[in-house]
């Protein structure tokens, strides 16, 4: 499961692949060093595109990384249902036509991301080794996810719309699987994409169209890859440099070294 992912490019260049994209928060100042490792884990918000449903205009908005299930009442209840719906697994949105994704099959957007992160289990070691994971040759890349909105009221009465967003993700490619080796979701990794479709999957897509995309896997060589400092508590690097950038852990062993935490089957 992916809970980590980075935004340390600038958001402008979003501009340059979407000319007619209509900014919805242009009064906001993105605060690149919070965005550099953005953590699922409180719900946070983030800049996602979408396509506006009365407009058909493509959007740049803040949404909620989560999302919410209106259909339970109870808070607590309904925060730990939301922490499962962080990501979502590309396989079982046609798959089950009863379900919450299958509702929301139409609501698609995009996520920008310079980056993600994913731990890795390491035989005889206490802690896991966090690495960054970005698409080669590419600034900024996004990710396909679902939405919604929904309504909140605040104490002085007034109504708000707030959107929630999941990504997608998919069965992990070699390196991936290698990084991502250890937990109950072990062996996934957010569904990368090529640029093509990357903008299919915000246009008027049919559902015929969408398997073709949960099927894609990016190639290996397409990923660039590397370890970084840890991330959980957002403590200081002792280098000083960027969460983003690599850290040299001292006796890391290379991927795919460690069979019995690596292996697929």
């Amino acid at each position: 499961m992916c809970w980590d992912i980075s935004l340390h490019t600038d958001i402008e260049i979003i501009k340059n692949t979407f000319p007619q994209l209509r900014n919805e928060r242009r009064q906001l100042d993105y605060n690149y060093d919070y965005l550099e490792n953005v953590q699922a884990i409180t719900f946070p918000k983030y800049p996602i595109l979408y396509k506006d449903k009365d407009s058909s205009q493509l959007a740049l908005t803040e949404m909620e990384w989560g999302v919410l299930p209106t259909y339970i009442d109870d808070p607590k209840l309904q925060a730990d249902r939301r922490r499962n719906m962080i990501n979502v697994r590309s396989e079982r949105i046609l798959e089950d036509k009863k379900s919450y994704w299958y509702r929301l099959r139409k609501q698609r957007c995009l996520i920008p991301v310079s980056g993600t992160f994913e731990h890795r289990a390491v035989k005889g070691w206490k802690k896991k080794v966090p690495y960054f994971i970005g698409e080669a040759g590419r600034e900024l890349f996004y990710l396909p996810g679902l939405y919604q909105w929904h309504e909140t009221v605040d104490e002085d009465g007034v109504v708000e719309r707030v959107g929630s967003f999941g990504m997608l993700t998919r069965a992990a490619n070699e390196v991936m699987a290698n990084i991502h080796n250890d937990g109950p979701n072990k062996h996934r990794m957010p569904l990368f994409l090529p640029e093509d479709l990357e903008r299919q999957w915000i246009e008027d897509i049919q559902e015929d169209d969408m398997p073709p995309i949960f099927r894609f896997e990016m190639p290996n060589e397409k990923l660039k890859h590397y370890p970084v400092y840890t991330l959980r508590g957002y403590p200081n690097r002792p280098d000083g440099k960027h969460r983003y950038e690599q850290f040299d852990w001292e006796g890391l062993p290379p991927l795919g070294s460690d069979t019995a935490q690596t292996s697929l089957f």
